[in-house]
């Protein structure tokens, strides 16, 4: 028994091919439907055709099956809570039936408003030479005040960023300010396409009446709807935290911490109502005790992404560490996550071997002269599922041979 080792492909047009998952010791795929336009019902149809695409093979080879979807994501009309959003999440529970039919039991998705995850560098040079994803603020401050010029974004900064921020938009060049407009509105995951400026700020400008209550109340209603609806047809549904977790852009964020997952869950106490454990994103905060986490919510946590984050001298700003360094305790983590496992084999309450991907990697080796998704090149992800293999099972047979 151990956790259930997935990686996520982006599907057919993803540089790392289903051989490439298999061969990295994986059982299971997490992927999503990204040609389906956001709020639309996923077909019976189509996801079939998913499931078949990934089940090719395993009449020939290691078997693979299509073990989570991420994400199957919530249209913005119902994180904005307008009247449209009753036709949204009607069209989320028909997705979620369908899904069921399929034999899928585990649906990620994520309340951010209008960006998925944010960086302001996709090729952070490493010590070693391999390349990671990182955030600093004061380039974000740049963007937001000198290339986006969002109104108001001044009260966001400190006086002494603010200057920092203009003195250095002054010294870059177009193509600087190309790249990291480009990187910051990166669409979501699997998508090649970044939004503009153009349309960006009219995005923003529809989030003007939605506070931190509002969203939060936005995002208990959508999950009171939907929870049971998952529980009734046996999905288990995870929320992924806030990446980085904390407000960007004037825009609330309200899956950052401890309290956040707390109160989520007690909006609809049913155990389809879980939570996708990233140690990378809660991980950023300091105050985000990830063991403990996992101690008062095992539970609830139906899928696992492991990853770390290093903060550096300025706290706001990060990067992409070694699976095993950066802020994250990856020993206590997976030891909670064992001892939960355990836990669940014992009472025979609980999927017993959770869902886990190794969490982004740097880009590496070969994978350098190679065009991938950001973080999500083949050789850094193999190398931290191997870290993070052989780390769980130190602590499987060391808690065995102490029981």
């Amino acid at each position: 028994m151990g956790m259930l080792q997935t990686m996520r492909w982006f599907g057919p047009h993803d540089p790392v091919s289903l051989m490439d998952i298999r061969q990295a010791g994986c059982s299971g795929v997490v992927t999503a439907l990204h040609q389906i336009p956001v709020g639309e019902v996923w077909t019976v149809a189509e996801i079939e055709k998913r499931k078949q695409l990934i089940e090719a093979d395993n009449d020939r080879y290691s078997p693979l099956h299509w073990a989570v979807v991420e994400s199957l994501p919530v249209h913005e009309d119902i994180k904005k809570g307008r009247a449209s959003r009753a036709h949204y999440i009607a069209s989320y529970k028909e997705s979620l039936h369908n899904l069921a039919a399929g034999g899928i039991t585990t649906v990620c998705y994520n309340f951010m408003p209008v960006l998925d995850w944010s960086r302001t560098n996709l090729n952070y040079e490493m010590p070693d030479g391999s390349l990671a994803l990182r955030f600093v603020w004061e380039d974000f401050a740049v963007f937001d005040l000198c290339i986006l010029k969002r109104p108001g974004a001044e009260i966001d900064y400190e006086p002494e960023v603010i200057q920092s921020a203009r003195a250095t938009f002054s010294r870059m060049s177009p193509e600087q300010i190309a790249v990291l407009t480009n990187t910051v509105l990166l669409g979501l995951p699997g998508s090649e396409e970044a939004f503009t400026l153009s349309t960006f700020q009219g995005l923003l400008d529809e989030y003007a009446p939605i506070g931190d209550r509002e969203l939060r109340d936005n995002l208990y209603y959508f999950i009171r709807e939907v929870a049971p609806v998952a529980e009734s047809v046996g999905i288990n549904l995870c929320i992924h935290p806030d990446d980085p977790p904390r407000p960007l852009l004037g825009l609330p964020r309200v899956v950052s911490t401890e309290a956040d997952l707390a109160q989520l869950m007690a909006a609809s106490d049913v155990t389809a109502n879980g939570i996708t454990f990233c140690t990378g994103s809660l991980g950023i905060r300091p105050d985000n005790d990830l063991p403990g986490i996992i101690r008062r919510f095992g539970n609830r946590i139906h899928f696992i992404h492991l990853r770390t984050t290093k903060r550096e001298e300025n706290p706001r700003n990060f990067h992409e560490a070694d699976h095993l360094a950066g802020d994250v305790d990856m020993y206590a983590v997976i030891k909670e996550i064992v001892l939960e496992q355990n836990r669940r084999a014992q009472t025979g309450v609980g999927v017993t071997t959770i869902p886990m991907r190794p969490d982004h990697g740097h880009q590496m080796l070969d994978d350098l002269h190679k065009k991938t998704y950001p973080g999500y090149s083949a050789i850094g992800r193999l190398r931290g599922l191997a870290e993070l293999r052989g780390l769980e099972l130190g602590i499987s047979r060391s808690l065995e041979e102490k029981s």
